[in-house]
């Protein structure tokens, strides 16, 4: 029997760092595993801060979006594990920028540790793709 569980890592997206891939999908329900900062092309974090980390969670979001027919508007729930609470606001303004006038629901976390060293947050995500799954072949 074939599972209903779609799973890969597009191309262009940062090489996981586990057993596991960027994506799972079921019909039109989208989940993005953990993401960091990193450069697909590279393999480096983009730098430093956690704003450039974070608009790189959102440039690799939207190509692993892209891959299975969605994008950031068509997110539902972002979870966000930040290392230090007090680049909250660095955070929010990256995320702003990156996200638009969208506001889907959104929990931030502070954590301990994270699994690479540098990495300032991950984040993970539930989505939607554009069209129902029911309708998508119309």
């Amino acid at each position: 029997m074939t599972s209903r569980v779609e799973t890969l890592t597009p191309p262009n997206t940062p090489k996981p760092i586990g057993p596991y891939n960027h994506i799972a999908k079921v019909g039109d329900q989208i989940w993005i595993g953990g993401t960091a900062g990193f450069d697909p092309a590279t393999g480096q974090l983009v730098g430093a801060d956690v704003g450039s980390q974070t608009r790189q969670i959102f440039k690799s979001f939207a190509v692993m979006l892209a891959a299975v027919d969605s994008d950031l508007n068509h997110v539902t729930h972002i979870n966000v594990f930040l290392k230090q609470m007090s680049d909250f606001e660095a955070m929010n303004a990256a995320y702003v920028e990156m996200m638009g006038e969208h506001r889907p629901a959104r929990t931030v976390f502070a954590v301990l540790e994270l699994p690479k060293p540098g990495v300032m947050l991950t984040m993970n995500l539930t989505a939607v793709t554009r069209q129902p799954a029911s309708s998508a072949g119309r």
